[in-house]
């Protein structure tokens, strides 16, 4: 199977500014184009591992980030999310490229793949077996999931986790991780082999970063992973690593408040968020040092739920 990596950069250039850069993320096969040079280098090694979508197999999304035409290519430089030809939402600024097409992808996923019930969570696996972490924003879920996929986990996802209605496979993207904020130097000093693009700062979630997903990740390709937990976390400092049962009714409710698609889905969201929880062993976590998350995570693996 080719791989972006296995491209020419020249060759890859060319694709991102012409017919597009087709590529398998997970179930999905993408086009990604932009003209906005200087995204270009850290995107091709974010991407670097993912498959080239057959020219014959069909393209889910078909993504572009450009420059904003007039004025604002040069005063205030903004650039654009397309998503088919159509802008879904306002200009950033152009610094913010990268970052706003992981963003437009997650709002792809998100507005289309009604087909599967869609989690605001993280997910991991280890030997076929799943972890989901929905959380709210600033619970450190994008930092304890970038820490657990570079000490041997399977990443998933750190966004968006994908659900059969029946509630027995997981769905991987294994996309680039979101990084936020203190995130980022927590998992430079965690993990320094990760590939991390430069900052971008002044965003609407703070300062960003992208991790490169591993490429044992990238490569599992589209082969699903059974749900066997859910684990709510917390990040607190000082605090001591510590997981807690928590009830079933609870953890529906968890569920439910974090699918994307919940409403859209009606009484068919509600039957596979039930089943999902039944599914399940249920815990929350508490978490104040990485290096005591990754020890009871690795306990959590070699338990049977």
């Amino acid at each position: 199977m080719k791989r972006l990596k296995d491209l020419h950069p020249a060759e890859s250039r060319a694709r991102l500014t012409g017919p597009g850069l087709r590529l398998v993320t997970g179930p999905f096969n993408c086009s990604l184009r932009t003209d906005v040079s200087g995204i270009t280098g850290e995107l091709l090694t974010l991407y670097g591992e993912h498959a080239l979508a057959p020219e014959g197999d069909m393209i889910d999304f078909h993504v572009e980030v450009s420059s904003a035409p007039g004025l604002r290519r040069w005063l205030r430089p903004q650039a654009r999310f397309l998503a088919d030809g159509v802008t879904p939402f306002t200009p950033l600024p152009r610094a913010q490229a990268l970052p706003m097409l992981e963003w437009g992808l997650n709002w792809c996923v998100t507005a289309y793949s009604h087909h599967l019930l869609v989690l605001h969570a993280a997910c991991v696996a280890r030997d076929g077996r799943a972890v989901i972490l929905p959380a709210p924003p600033g619970s450190g879920k994008s930092t304890l999931c970038a820490a657990l996929v570079n000490r041997g986990w399977q990443l998933l996802s750190d966004e968006l986790t994908l659900v059969d209605f029946d509630g027995s496979r997981v769905w991987g993207l294994a996309r680039p991780v979101n990084l936020k904020n203190a995130s980022i130097d927590v998992i430079r000093r965690f993990a320094p082999q990760a590939f991390m693009t430069r900052p971008v700062h002044d965003t609407t979630k703070g300062t960003v970063a992208l991790m490169a997903p591993p490429a044992a990740s990238v490569h599992a390709g589209t082969r699903p992973a059974v749900p066997c937990w859910m684990v709510l976390p917390k990040y607190q400092a000082g605090a001591a690593a510590t997981l807690e049962p928590m009830p079933r009714g609870h953890a529906f409710l968890q569920i439910a408040d974090n699918a994307m698609n919940y409403a859209v889905l009606g009484r068919q969201g509600f039957e596979a968020v039930g089943e999902l929880t039944a599914r399940c062993d249920h815990f929350s976590f508490r978490y104040g040092q990485l290096d005591d998350a990754m020890r009871v995570f690795d306990e959590l693996a070699r338990s049977h739920p």
